[in-house]
């Protein structure tokens, strides 16, 4: 991806070392195009100057990049993108409830520290260097 492609309403940014963002977040790129969204590695160049961030911490979480610079992180990213799916908002409605909240934020964070780990168990190898 580019980010002088289109005018997009974000881009979100995935982990393509780690197996499972490496599938799973170009298998909705169609989903999230029609919605306005493009997608991009994390490891692009292009980010990497867009986000000051260390290496390790850019590559912590699933991040949305909106136009205005502001960067969208971890499950906030899912918020951000299922409210605008409406076959989503359910899930949607459930994550910004009270204890729906705090049961997706836990999910994310707990899918988030070990995704490298089901990614090797289901052997989905990120891009590697």
């Amino acid at each position: 991806m580019n980010e002088a492609k289109t005018n997009p309403e974000g881009w979100i940014l995935y982990d393509d070392s780690c197996g499972i963002c490496r599938r799973w977040v170009p298998f909705w790129e169609n989903t999230l195009r029609k919605r306005g969204f493009e997608i991009a590695p994390l490891q692009a160049d292009w980010v990497k100057t867009k986000l000051p961030l260390s290496e390790a911490a850019l590559l912590q979480d699933l991040r949305l990049l909106l136009p205005d610079g502001k960067i969208i992180s971890g499950a906030d990213t899912y918020r951000y993108a299922m409210e605008r799916i409406w076959w989503a908002r359910p899930i949607y409605l459930f994550s910004i409830a009270p204890v729906g909240r705090n049961i997706f934020d836990w999910g994310y964070r707990r899918f988030a520290a070990n995704r490298h780990k089901i990614s090797t168990a289901c052997q989905w190898p990120g891009k590697s260097g």
